[in-house]
């Protein structure tokens, strides 16, 4: 099919959701980031993006900490509502009905109703432009228990993980293969 070039822009679509959680001092706010990815397996890292006029921004410069809470389908209206409204005017948690769990290492809270909460401590700020990426460790996975087989096998696609898709909300679901499935031998049969 053919293409048509359209000026550079941030098109890298989907991609998740995200409720960041932080705290500084007496202040503590969720903010929606969908500037998220991950950096590196060992150790653990991801980045996330925000402009620094966010509240959250100070937030988390100043504790050098955040939970990365992923929302489901449940959460869709909860995750715009923190997109677009300013902890400067409105207790998120409050408004929301949200949930505050403590987290295991770092001090903002965890989002009781996500079903999964990623613990991070950053380990570099990079300027960019409008946007500053904090690069994070993650020490610690909070996860639901329900999404946990008997076998200790975690199903994240049972979860029905909120995304964003260039302006709109999707959730992931449809499973079109398996990480290594192009190169797997095909089982003889008997």
């Amino acid at each position: 099919m053919p293409k048509i070039t359209w000026k550079p822009g941030t098109m890298l679509y989907p991609v998740p959701a995200a409720l960041i959680t932080s705290k500084y001092e007496d202040k503590e706010n969720i903010i929606t980031i969908s500037w998220i990815g991950t950096v590196c397996s060992d150790p653990p890292m991801l980045s996330i993006s925000i402009r620094p006029e966010r509240y959250s921004y100070e937030l988390i410069k100043n504790s050098g900490e955040f939970v990365v809470n992923i929302p489901n389908r449940d959460l869709a209206y909860a995750t715009d509502f923190c997109g677009v409204r300013s902890g400067r005017d409105v207790d998120k948690f409050e408004f929301l009905n949200l949930t505050k769990e403590k987290s295991s290492v770092v001090s903002a809270s965890i989002i009781k109703e996500c079903p999964l909460a990623l613990e991070c401590r950053v380990r570099q700020i990079i300027e960019l432009g409008s946007h500053h990426m904090f690069i994070a460790e993650v020490v610690a996975v909070n996860v639901e228990e329900k999404l946990i087989d008997e076998t200790g096998k975690l199903h994240l696609d049972k979860a029905k993980l909120l995304m964003y898709n260039h302006g709109k909300y999707c959730v992931a679901g449809e499973h079109i293969g398996k990480f290594g499935f192009s190169v797997e031998k095909k089982k003889k049969k008997r």
